[in-house]
């Protein structure tokens, strides 16, 4: 019996546990990455919920608590960087701040650099064509390489061609009224091991939070404001320091360290929500399929988890009743992140003095010990009292 045969598309969380489980499992792996190296940088993303048993199984817990970001807490300040409120914390969850902890560029490169011997990972690739028929798929590069698959795994995040391509039909772009701009900036002495969220009037919010590289992750955030992430950089940039001038607190220099910063990045958050994840020997994983946004929370561990669940259904049974064993399995975790209340934004982006008061009293209320087990409720994703599906590893790769 011939080895089955994956191309995965897309280097990042999900793309690369789809990878490390599916090679386990026995698959030969092609992974497809349209960038010209591995991508390092990014902000923070965590492990929690079921995602922890899946790190548990790969061998990697204390790998990534090697790399956790140093972040201790999480806590609400005020224009003069006085604390206001603190969310609790406590659990292997955490709140705000969870146990595991860490960038997302060293979340992919730790499962990168563990992933099995005999995973292709291609860098430069995109694809420009896929074809379907006789129980395979054969997926053309934009420089022409061809491919012959049993599967394909599109995981190419939140904006993927491909998914569009060939799952247009069934894609709900959502958009959440809300932009935010990310960067690393350099760190100061004040800066110390807290998330240090400030939101102001004008539905606008400031967010330093410590890493493990000796600088400062900064994100700027505004609800209701123009689309700014379909501009240029200088233009972009130019926008948000109009919106942010005159916010106070570290603002300035946050505006100030972007004009310079090499990882720069505006987003326009935008939920993605479909029906199904697969067609044919066709399926989607991670931000492709589900992107919940920051404001959801716990996108890495479900793109850590989906790979884990794609494999394990594919040990088991034929291609259609895996993938709709998989889409089963992973929905309940998706939905439960994905429906925001529709107060949600305007509550955390409050746009007048009377609003940000409203919302400061209710960050006391939300954070009391009283309110605890609410508030825990809030950072609880990727949770299930379900058992992972079991997963057939053959005595060698290949086998």
């Amino acid at each position: 019996m011939s080895t089955r045969h994956a191309v995965i598309s897309g280097a990042s969380i999900a793309g690369l546990s789809a990878a490390f489980w599916l090679r386990r499992t026995g698959w030969d792996v092609t992974v497809l990455e349209r960038a010209e190296a591995f991508r390092d940088g990014g902000q923070n993303v965590d492990v929690r919920g079921v995602a922890r048993e899946v790190l548990t199984r790969m061998g990697l817990t204390e790998a990534v608590r090697a790399q956790n970001t140093t972040e201790a807490g999480t806590v609400f300040v005020d224009e003069r960087g006085r604390v206001l409120a603190e969310l609790p914390s406590g659990g292997p969850d955490g709140g705000a701040t969870a146990e595991l902890e860490i960038l997302r560029g060293d979340f992919a490169r730790t499962i990168f650099e563990h992933l099995p011997d005999g995973v292709e990972v291609a860098y430069g690739e995109t694809i420009s064509a896929v074809e379907e028929g006789g129980g395979e798929v054969t997926v053309t590069t934009a420089a022409g390489r061809r491919l012959r698959a049993d599967l394909l795994v599109i995981a190419e995040g939140v904006r993927s061609s491909t998914r569009d391509r060939l799952f247009g039909d069934l894609v709900d772009r959502r958009e959440l009224g809300v932009t935010m701009v990310f960067g690393t900036i350099p760190r100061t002495d004040a800066d110390d091991d807290r998330w240090r969220w400030y939101t102001t009037v004008g539905g606008r919010q400031v967010h330093l939070r410590p890493d493990n590289h000796g600088t400062t992750r900064a994100i700027l955030s505004a609800a209701r404001t123009a689309d700014l992430a379909r501009l240029g950089r200088a233009e972009a940039l130019r926008r948000v320091r109009q919106l942010f001038g005159d916010v106070g607190w570290e603002a300035p220099r946050v505006l100030d360290a972007f004009d310079s910063a090499e990882d720069v990045y505006v987003d326009d958050l935008t939920q993605i929500r479909m029906p199904a994840w697969h067609r044919g020997r066709v399926c989607l994983a991670g931000d492709a399929a589900w992107c919940v946004t920051p404001m959801g929370g716990g996108g890495a561990s479900l793109a850590l988890t989906s790979g884990y669940v794609l494999a394990a259904c594919l040990s088991t049974a034929e291609p259609e009743e895996a993938l709709a064993a998989y889409e089963d399995w992973m929905r309940p975790l998706v939905d439960d992140v994905q429906h925001l209340p529709r107060w949600i934004v305007p509550i955390a982006y409050p746009r007048t003095r009377a609003g940000l008061r409203l919302r400061r009293l209710g960050d006391k209320v939300f954070t009391s010990r009283l309110f605890a087990p609410v508030a825990a409720k809030f950072t609880t994703v990727a949770a299930t009292e379900r058992p992972l599906p079991p997963l057939a590893v053959p005595s060698s790769p290949g086998e």
